[in-house]
């Protein structure tokens, strides 16, 4: 059975925004200094379009949010075995604003922008074993939410 073209390309336009959503946090840590609160709320960002990507391709309709909880637990019901990784994932909510504005009750460290980092790239390819070939194979690499650089863990 053929997918659908526009599902098909909804979901990857997600995928590709988060995407580029890890690829702002990475190169916000090669900045000297560091932009650790940006790069804090692109990870919530990346994990926020990976569940929505999921959420698009199950055709689950989900409601303009930010909140990792809420958009996790419509994860779960498409596939519970996802629990885990939606538990991992779910502190990272408060990075949506927390520190975009003053006032934040503490400064985050690099250590918390790197692990974050790395929960978004391991929830990412959770998602992506969730969803067929169609969605995870592109013509154009530069495009592939897989791609080296991209949602990958990058060399060390």
């Amino acid at each position: 059975m053929e997918s659908d073209p526009v599902l098909v390309s909804n979901t990857r336009e997600w995928l590709l925004r988060a995407k580029e959503d890890l690829d702002n946090a990475q190169h916000d840590l090669m900045a000297t200094p560091p932009f650790v609160r940006d790069a804090l709320f692109h990870c919530q960002q990346v994990v926020e379009k990976a569940m929505k990507a999921l959420l698009t391709w199950h055709d689950s309709a989900f409601r303009k949010t930010h909140n990792l909880q809420v958009l996790g637990e419509l994860c779960t019901r498409i596939d519970g075995t996802l629990a885990p990784a939606v538990e991992d994932v779910t502190p990272l909510t408060e990075y949506a604003a927390k520190f975009r504005y003053p006032g934040a009750p503490w400064e985050p460290t690099l250590q918390e922008a790197q692990e974050s980092i790395e929960l978004a790239q391991t929830f990412v390819q959770t998602i992506l074993k969730r969803l067929p070939p169609c969605i995870t194979t592109f013509d154009d690499r530069s495009k592939d939410p897989t791609a080296s650089g991209g949602v990958d863990t990058p060399p060390a």
